[in-house]
């Protein structure tokens, strides 16, 4: 490879690495509530993260102006979600979720996490997931309520309702 090549291949690397370092700690806190996993203990959320930043380097020239976070979090979101899919949750072999939002189900997760934590706009969520507006509303209240309510059904679980 000639020298003229190199020079904007390190230029590349070291902006890269560069947003890497800066987006990589929010990404993968992202990941970690996607997946629901104790802070310390993420081998999941990591590969995903490993992936979706994968991805956006390999996709870097061709941002030409976009968010690379933006890039990096869909890809990341929708990995996610694709596997979430396909496992179920469930039949992974994996450590039952304990966190916070483990009483939510994966589509209600991304848009909790989406919506509250990113603040990312409810239309922007749709086109992410490929749902409409409404089910993105939807999930959100749903999840929203399901979180606000403490297992059990609710202040004392013991009372018939009336």
């Amino acid at each position: 490879m000639s020298a003229r090549h190199e020079i904007p291949r390190t230029a590349r690397a070291r902006a890269f690495a560069s947003f890497a370092a800066g987006a990589g700690g929010r990404l993968l806190h992202l990941a970690a509530l996607l997946t629901g996993e104790p802070p310390g203990d993420t081998p999941y959320a990591r590969r995903l993260l490993t992936a979706a930043l994968a991805r956006a380097y390999a996709d870097w020239d061709a941002l030409r102006g976009d968010d690379p976070y933006d890039r990096a979090r869909q890809d990341l979101v929708a990995r996610y979600a694709r596997a979430a899919w396909h496992r179920r949750l469930g039949a992974t072999g994996r450590e039952p979720d304990t966190g916070p939002l483990a009483p939510l189900t994966p589509h209600e997760r991304v848009a909790v996490v989406l919506r509250l934590y990113e603040g990312v706009p409810e239309g922007q969520a749709a086109a992410l997931l490929g749902l409409p507006v409404e089910r993105i509303r939807a999930l959100t209240a749903r999840a929203a309520v399901r979180l606000a309510v403490p297992p059990g059904g609710g202040p004392d679980a013991s009372e018939p309702a009336r």
